[in-house]
């Protein structure tokens, strides 16, 4: 074979491979919209979901293995998470400022926190009953950290974590819960 036709080959094959990796998509990634409550392929669990970090130092990768590097790394243990796709034992979550990658399942927990909602302008009212109305227990600014008990859809019950603060404050005030969502 001349030169020229080994060259001509050699792309040839090159665009057959990249061509079907493109339309193979090794990992395809959906949007949360797209894939909105649809069971996950490994779990079998709805997806996407909240979780929180089990672990004190959580590295988030930029793929599903240890072989892919560390896009972050978080060191609070209970932030919340949002699972949006799995493969094997690794989970692709979001964080709350919206930056995705790649955590080992065993370093997240089914445990509900939330945070104070990051795209609130001014504070958050805690409340000592589900009701607009309801005596103010506290102001909570954007970011604050909450262990969640429970939700209706509308309020959810919750408590300051690390400090003996608890009550009611709205759920749409919250990033950790879905908008409707109720569960004890």
């Amino acid at each position: 074979m001349t030169y020229h036709r080994k060259l001509c080959a050699g792309l040839c094959l090159a665009l057959v491979f990249l061509n079907s990796a493109v339309l193979a998509g090794a990992m395809p990634v959906k949007s949360v919209a797209a894939a909105a409550w649809n069971k996950g392929r490994e779990t079998g669990l709805p997806i996407p979901r909240y979780v929180s970090l089990k672990a004190h130092k959580a590295r988030m990768r930029v793929g599903p293995s240890t072989i892919y590097a560390t896009k972050w790394i978080y060191i609070k243990p209970g932030l919340p998470m949002e699972i949006i796709d799995e493969y094997g034992h690794w989970r692709q979550v979001r964080d709350d400022t919206g930056v995705t990658g790649w955590m080992h399942s065993a370093l997240l927990s089914a445990t509900r926190t939330a945070v104070v909602a990051p795209w609130l302008t001014k504070n958050a009212m805690l409340r000592a009953d589900p009701e607009p109305t309801g005596t103010l227990v506290a102001e909570l600014q954007p970011r604050v950290l909450l262990s969640l008990h429970s939700c209706t859809g509308v309020w959810c019950r919750v408590s300051v974590r690390e400090h003996a603060t608890k009550g009611y404050i709205r759920q749409d005030t919250l990033w950790g819960a879905y908008p409707g969502e109720m569960f004890q």
